[in-house]
């Protein structure tokens, strides 16, 4: 059992250095903290979803944003596309699960907005369809994926791909930078120093 405890804490320390010496991916983390702070400024919004442990890290990520995440401040307008089931199913069964995200960009989604779709293979076809809609909404598409990217990089105009094929890895750095990203918002936001 520790040779197991040891080997995964080693592959998420991994995962971690991989995106931490990946100077691109650096800028692109705070380039999309900046964009993020530039749409809550003309009124825009971020919406997020995902399927299974990336629907939980969208939901996740947009709570920093709603309640707080260091510091006490207003509400802060994000949604997570994945967590009302009764809308979740009632696409699925009447449409297609492929439409549960994209039927919901297609009405809650402007120009101002941020869409985030994360999928760590970067091949969910319900991920890929609701950023597609979010850009010709002419919303700003981000992917959080793995290191391939997948499908999902030829639809997003932010692609942050953790440099990694291990999926649980993949979604324990997805998490660490939408803390981060969280927590520049609100500085930047609300002018004042975090812990």
């Amino acid at each position: 059992m520790k040779d197991i405890i040891i080997k995964r804490m080693q592959e998420h320390l991994k995962s971690v250095e991989g995106t931490l010496n990946n100077k691109e991916l650096i800028e692109k983390i705070e380039l999309l903290a900046t964009k993020i702070v530039e749409a809550y400024k003309r009124g825009g919004k971020l919406v997020m979803f995902g399927n299974g442990g990336s629907a939980s890290d969208a939901q996740h990520i947009v709570a920093e944003f709603v309640n707080k995440f260091y510091i006490n401040r207003p509400m802060l307008n994000a949604l997570a596309l994945n967590v009302n089931t009764s809308v979740l199913t009632a696409i699925a069964n009447d449409i297609s699960y492929e439409d549960v995200f994209a039927r919901q960009i297609e009405h809650l989604v402007d120009y101002k907005d941020i869409v985030v779709g994360l999928s760590t293979s970067g091949k969910s076809k319900n991920v890929i369809k609701a950023l597609q809609i979010g850009r010709n909404k002419g919303a700003l598409t981000v992917g959080f994926t793995g290191e391939s990217g997948g499908l999902v990089k030829d639809f997003v105009d932010i692609l942050i791909n953790v440099p990694s094929n291990n999926t649980p890895r993949i979604q324990e750095v997805h998490i660490i930078i939408g803390h981060i990203i969280s927590e520049l918002v609100e500085k930047e936001l609300f002018g004042k120093e975090s812990v």
